[in-house]
């Protein structure tokens, strides 16, 4: 954990009048139980009301600057302001050394869990700056990401969900349709866990763990196109 926070200021252009909203918005909830004594709350607040401020400038900006009908910006949208994408914004300005974790939290590095916990920080972020310097700056630190990463989804269609996206590249490139089979089933009746694969032919391509089946089969499609470099 980086305590600069002046050097996260520098990192993202915007320099707080209030700088317990920027030490507010890298406070994870499981934080709080080894620090009972933190100045400040978890990012959770802050975090729904930066979801608010994102969606906002990125549905004026495509409005702005698109006539496309109103499906294919939702479409559009949708793939800027995901998790994952989120995710890659917060690693692109650094965000995680400055984050405030759990013990348990710090050490697990990869993961599901992870790219959440990121994606959430950098929408707390968002309302951290915000509630401290209003909409106009809190635009100005989200349209480069909007500028750098749009061209690249329309290019390569990122706005479509990844199961469609496989099963049209596997059709395009070798005449095959994705089949998905289940792996592995665990845990109680409440909190299943499914581990699904997906296959080309005879070919296991990737696999995939969610809360449902179909979870599961969108993260084993995902996985898919990257291993099969159709990303």
């Amino acid at each position: 954990m980086n305590d600069n926070l002046s050097a996260l200021e520098e990192k993202i252009g915007v320099h707080f009048t209030n700088s317990a909203l920027l030490r507010q918005a890298l406070v994870h909830r499981s934080y709080l139980n080894e620090h009972r004594d933190c100045a400040t709350g978890h990012n959770e607040r802050l975090e729904f009301l930066g979801d608010a401020v994102l969606e906002l400038v990125v549905t004026e900006y495509l409005y702005t600057h698109y006539a496309n009908p109103e499906g294919e910006l939702t479409n559009w949208r949708a793939a800027l302001v995901n998790a994952n994408m989120l995710a890659e914004y917060a690693n692109e300005i650094g965000l995680e050394p400055f984050m405030l974790l759990s013990r348990g939290e710090s050490r697990d590095t990869n993961g599901k869990a992870r790219t959440y916990i990121l994606a959430n920080a950098f929408e707390a972020l968002i309302g951290a700056v915000y509630l401290d310097q209003g909409y106009a700056v809190a635009e100005k630190f989200l349209l480069p990401f909007v500028n750098e990463h749009l061209p690249r989804i329309l290019e390569q269609k990122l706005y479509r969900d990844p199961k469609s996206r496989l099963q049209e590249e596997s059709q395009e490139r070798l005449g095959l349709t994705p089949v998905y089979r289940v792996l592995e089933e665990s845990g109680p009746d409440h909190n299943r866990r499914f581990r699904v694969g997906v296959y080309l032919g005879d070919e296991f391509v990737a696999d995939g763990v969610g809360t449902s089946k179909q979870e599961a089969q969108v993260e084993a499609a995902i996985r898919g196109l990257d291993a099969k470099h159709w990303m």
